[in-house]
């Protein structure tokens, strides 16, 4: 650039980790046009929206945050607004049709040309899905202090096709990164002061690597960098949950006790309707195999209420089977019709009976969660601590089943891995004392 007064950058990020390591990315593409990330959109050079399409009205979402933006361009005509993400790819060309104050829209897949199309060296839409890696063309990631926590994407994409979601047309096709790739991105996160890792891909278990290598492999050579003292990875499907995935809950101790495992309904026919090709006995005979690897492990979930044609049968199933589980802490939704998929346009369940099934579900949950935390106090666990806390001297940080623990420990800096006694329970966190 000739103007060498920085130019500033405000990102809102919606939805999942993926997004949030997507805008990590695209700002650091932006900073290399000389471009710095602020906290304020009426403060900005250009305003970028990287969109989640996950849940119903995701497009409603982005429009009314558009309309909210039009009275900043209207005063500052060479703010640039850009839309990104699933929605983005959604939608195309109709957001700029219906949202003229935008001046560019880009897809996940996309987002390396991101500075071109700035420049006007690229379209305006670019939603293709490019034969090219974008992870080639992005640049290195700045030699700066991170947080101690940080997340890397491994894979992305999906080939399960699941009849309720949105994600095989809005990120394509299952690709997992090359292990060198993967290797060299998490020793620059350690150098610069990362200790923990999230492992992130729409379907992680699913990767592997150039060769049979699969996902139990790549974990194992990422517990071999020092300095990485945790690792965790989300989102995964149970029909990805291999041996040597298992195995590696048994035998690296870097790898944390917790796992996400959504499993969406415990009615076998519900399962079938949705496509998971797996019934719920096939889960519960997984989740024993995982526990009897690692007997310490804390479960956690995703749960459809109302799907087309789901009964009051197939909702005590599905009762039934978080019975079974006992799960750490779990999310549960109300079916979202995502026009493209599958199951739309199916017969839905009257939102009265959806409600209804997602309040006892979200009853039971929450009562387990409670347990589950009340189980922690009394214990000592590992703290990863990362910022300061509301209250003089307090220290915040990560536990290793991902609780937020509080301490009184004025002497603590973001980085620290200590050891803390946990004391009391509240409703999301814990608190703690230092052993």
């Amino acid at each position: 650039m000739t103007d060498q007064t920085p130019k500033k950058l405000f990102i809102k990020t919606y939805g999942c980790q993926m997004n949030v390591y997507d805008s990590q990315r695209m700002a650091e593409a932006m900073a290399a046009e000389g471009y710095v990330q602020t906290d304020r959109a009426d403060d900005a050079d250009m305003v970028l929206l990287n969109t989640c399409h996950i849940r119903e009205k995701a497009a409603e979402k982005l429009y009314s945050d558009l309309g909210r933006l039009k009275p900043l361009k209207g005063g500052r005509p060479d703010l640039k607004i850009g839309v990104a993400g699933c929605v983005a790819q959604a939608e195309g060309a109709e957001i700029i049709r219906r949202a003229p104050q935008v001046d560019l829209v880009v897809g996940p897949q996309s987002y390396h040309n991101l500075p071109a199309m700035v420049r006007g060296e690229a379209p305006a839409v670019n939603t293709e899905f490019p034969a090219e890696d974008k992870f080639d063309h992005l640049p290195q990631r700045r030699a700066t202090r991170r947080a101690p926590a940080a997340f890397l994407t491994v894979q992305e994409g999906c080939d399960k096709f699941c009849a309720f979601c949105v994600v095989p047309y809005t990120r394509g096709a299952e690709v997992s990164r090359p292990t060198a790739r993967i290797m060299a991105e998490a020793r620059d996160l350690v150098a610069r002061g990362v200790r923990e890792i999230t492992l992130l891909g729409q379907n992680v278990n699913g990767w592997h690597g150039d060769g049979a290598e699969g996902f139990g492999a790549l974990i194992r050579q990422l517990a071999e960098i020092e300095g990485l003292d945790r690792i965790r990875y989300t989102t995964s499907h149970p029909n990805d949950m291999g041996d040597d995935l298992i195995t590696a809950h048994r035998d690296i101790p870097q790898l944390m006790p917790y796992l996400h495992l959504p499993v969406q309904s415990g009615s076998d026919r519900i399962l079938k309707a949705m496509n998971r090709k797996h019934t719920a006995d096939q889960y519960l005979r997984l989740i024993d195999r995982i526990r009897t690897a690692r007997p310490d492990i804390m479960l956690t979930s995703d749960f459809i209420v109302g799907f087309p044609g789901e009964t009051d049968q197939d909702h005590a199933a599905t009762l039934r089977l978080v019975e079974q589980v006992g799960f750490g802490t779990a999310f549960s939704f109300k079916y979202s019709p995502r026009p493209g998929t599958p199951a739309f346009g199916r017969e839905m369940v009257a939102d009265a009976v959806a409600d209804a099934r997602l309040q006892e579900l979200q009853a039971l949950l929450d009562r387990q969660q409670r347990v589950a935390q009340e189980s922690m106090v009394g214990r000592t666990l590992g703290v990863l601590f990362e910022k300061p806390g509301r209250m003089p001297g307090q220290m915040v940080g990560k536990s290793d089943y991902l609780h937020s623990v509080f301490v009184q420990a004025p002497d603590v800096a973001p980085g620290d891995l200590l050891q803390v006694r946990i004391k009391a329970s509240a409703s999301n966190s814990l608190e703690g004392v230092l052993t």
